[in-house]
């Protein structure tokens, strides 16, 4: 039998989470007597991925750190740490903004062209990241769906979103994308700690027009107001400006449509604009 030497390559652990995940998963699997592909078979994926994984060429999901969890006897350790290496696939400038918003009590978000990160469908972020984002896609994905586990905490933070009506005119990703994504703002909606308005075109001109921009309250610490431009985030906890951008969500509220009549246009886009195209009509006879 042939053997082909394969070059290992030497992590250094504190380089990164990413490093430092693939340098302990190493570790593991070899203390646990076992070969990548043997790793793999457990945890139903290729001895090529969990190589990829320990060499950081790929960046491991919730679901795969789980397996890797139960398949090593890991208590849960690479489950925690995968929070961490997500996280880290952040823009660098929005890590810290991340990291507020997921111990914030209360949020309070208007987006004026796209839809709330937090709300974001799998295909509706990828088509959006797919944009301008360099490297990993799958790995951008994974970490902005990762922000989203604290909508299903026990404790989730009160949240209320006012959205631009463009927000669900501007097809992104194609009209399969939209009409899922409206599918989901009227899913989450259901959610009793979460309310979504819709700001009308015919509400003019309003307070939002400066901008996207979300406000953070604590329930221990300063609250935050967060806006951004095309190239990086602000965050500021500045009370003066907390209290303007307070002032002008309160007029967005005033100015967009109920939470009902919000619902009510939401459907009524995705049907109109995003319906399912229909088949050949049958009753044609040639």
């Amino acid at each position: 039998m042939e053997v082909i030497a394969v070059h290992i390559r030497e992590l250094d652990p504190s380089a990164s989470p990413l490093d430092y995940y693939g340098f302990e998963l190493r570790r593991a699997r070899e203390a646990a007597g076992l070969t990548q592909q043997a790793l793999g078979s457990i945890v139903f994926c290729t001895g090529s991925l969990i190589g990829q994984v320990e060499t950081t060429l790929r960046v491991p999901t919730r679901e795969f750190s789980e397996r890797v969890d139960a398949a090593l006897g890991t208590d849960g350790t690479f489950s925690r740490l995968v929070g961490l290496v997500l996280r880290n696939q952040l823009p660098s400038w929005f890590q810290p903004y991340a990291e507020m918003e997921a111990r914030a009590a209360y949020i309070s978000a208007f987006q004026a062209q796209v839809v709330y990160g937090l709300l974001q469908t799998p295909a509706y972020a990828r088509a959006l990241l797919g944009v301008r984002e360099d490297g990993d896609l799958d790995a951008k994905v994974a970490a902005r769906m990762d922000r989203q586990r604290i909508l299903d905490r026990d404790e989730p933070p009160m949240m209320w979103v006012v959205l631009s009506e463009a927000v669900l005119h501007q097809e992104v990703g194609g009209r399969e994308v939209m009409r899922e994504q409206l599918a989901h703002l009227l899913t989450m909606q259901e959610r009793k700690w979460l309310d979504i308005q819709v700001l009308p075109f015919g509400a003019g001109a309003h307070t939002g027009l400066m901008g996207s921009f979300n406000l953070l309250r604590f329930a221990n610490d300063p609250d935050i107001v967060y806006t951004e431009d095309f190239i990086q985030g602000h965050m500021t906890a500045n009370t003066d400006a907390f209290k303007e951008g307070s002032a002008r969500y309160d007029h967005l509220q005033a100015a967009a449509l109920s939470v009902e009549d919000s619902a009510a246009l939401i459907a009524g886009v995705r049907e109109e604009r995003y319906a399912e195209p229909s088949g050949p009509d049958r009753s044609a006879v040639a």
